[in-house]
């Protein structure tokens, strides 16, 4: 069997692994307007930390999954851990329909984060396995376009549903459709083994020190300056996101706007957010990734500010659009560059200690917006956070300027 390197030269197989990605993001869109309301409606949650504890638990197994990902796909295949991960995905809409108790749901998220610690990581290494050197910024960007089309899609037809019938649980029963679907895809697309052994032929000649686990989590999360500053920009950036998520639904619906008007708010900012990654991750194959993360850090403080500020729907949609943008000039081009300054040898490991740092995220976003909410109101709980992305820029800019 002949295996060559590029995006171009094996079309399916990239393709195939977008289209799963897509489904991946619906598992997550499923819950992204509904879920937060239905703690208060159904199951009376007055708490803003009670409410969307959920995230934590989803940050937090997703963070753990994403560390450990790199290891278990190197030992047992890219395929059979992307079909585990998608097994385990059938479980979470099972969960939310038989949910009397708000402890089921924070599981089923929990479950919810195994899933995508596993199928996102999956696809976006296999991805990068199939890509050359030179495409691995358009490579992670249609990824992350593909994932975040699949979160916007849903996030709008779940709003849409729930203020046309009902907004409760039932509408759970859509996820075991999209987690069916991404089962027998998964079983179709074909494992990147062979592409990962070529990429490693190619460089076996040069001196490339393995380094061990312990080394890897060290080197990415503060020894090397420039790979730690990029696992802090990738943590703020999801907990400002575990923020929007928790935050956004209640705080529009408080201003008055309606279960559907919220859900259109809610899913332009993923829905930018991926559209944009279709050319942000190739523009970062051809600029300064560490200034294009600086900048997207930024832009995404002050679209944040600026939804604070404006009292007008189509201003607020604005708004989401460029939280998106920001976003999405960050989310690729970090992964990106982490593959730049990383040997083959321990690039999946450096991938999985970023994730885990990334994805830590949203546990620390959702409780500390929590916090804030109960204490101050959403208002300082969205404002606050945006300083974070400024801090978190500014150190990307001075730690890896040449």
């Amino acid at each position: 069997m002949v295996v060559r390197l590029g995006i171009k030269e094996n079309t399916v197989s990239f393709l195939l692994l977008v289209v799963i990605n897509v489904f991946v993001g619906a598992m997550v869109g499923l819950e992204r307007t509904i879920l937060p309301m239905i703690g208060e409606k159904q199951f009376g949650l007055t708490s803003m930390g009670a409410a969307i504890s959920f995230i934590v638990s989803f940050g937090l197994s997703k963070a753990v999954v994403n560390y450990f990902a790199g290891q278990l796909a190197d030992r047992f295949g890219r395929k059979n851990i992307l079909l585990a991960g998608w097994v385990i995905g059938l479980f979470v809409p099972i969960c939310m329909l038989t949910a009397h108790e708000w402890s089921v749901v924070v599981f089923a998220n929990v479950l919810l984060g195994i899933n995508q610690g596993l199928t996102w990581s999956m696809t976006v290494n296999m991805k990068i396995d199939i890509a050359k050197p030179t495409e691995r910024g358009t490579a992670v960007g249609l990824n992350e376009f593909a994932g975040y089309f699949g979160v916007a899609m849903m996030a709008a037809l779940s709003g849409y549903l729930a203020s046309t019938f009902s907004l409760d649980l039932e509408l759970f029963y859509i996820g075991i459709v999209v987690a069916l679907t991404g089962i027998g895809l998964s079983i179709v697309v074909k494992d990147t083994k062979h592409h990962v052994q070529l990429h490693m032929e190619r460089r076996k000649k040069e001196r490339t020190e393995t380094l061990s686990a312990k080394d890897v989590f060290q080197q990415t999360t503060w020894k090397n300056k420039t790979l730690s500053s990029f696992s802090l920009a990738g943590l703020v950036t999801n907990l400002k996101d575990g923020v929007a998520w928790g935050l956004f639904p209640l705080y529009f619906t408080s201003l008055g706007l309606s279960v559907s008007q919220t859900g259109m708010i809610v899913a332009i900012y993923p829905a930018s957010w991926g559209i944009c990654q279709l050319f942000t991750g190739a523009i970062s194959d051809r600029v300064d990734r560490k200034k294009m993360i600086a900048y997207g850090m930024w832009l995404q403080a002050l679209a944040m500010w600026l939804m604070l500020i404006v009292d007008d729907v189509v201003l607020w949609m604005v708004g989401a659009i460029l939280l998106g943008l920001g976003t999405a000039m960050v989310y690729p081009t970090l992964q990106a560059a982490i593959s730049d300054v990383t040997a083959i040898y321990w690039r999946a490991s450096a991938m999985g200690v970023y994730r885990f740092w990334r994805d830590s995220g949203y546990a620390i976003g959702a409780a500390m917006a929590g916090i804030i909410a109960d204490w101050l109101g959403f208002r300082w709980a969205i404002g606050l956070t945006a300083i974070l992305p400024v801090l978190a820029g500014w150190r990307v800019y001075t730690k890896t300027k040449n």
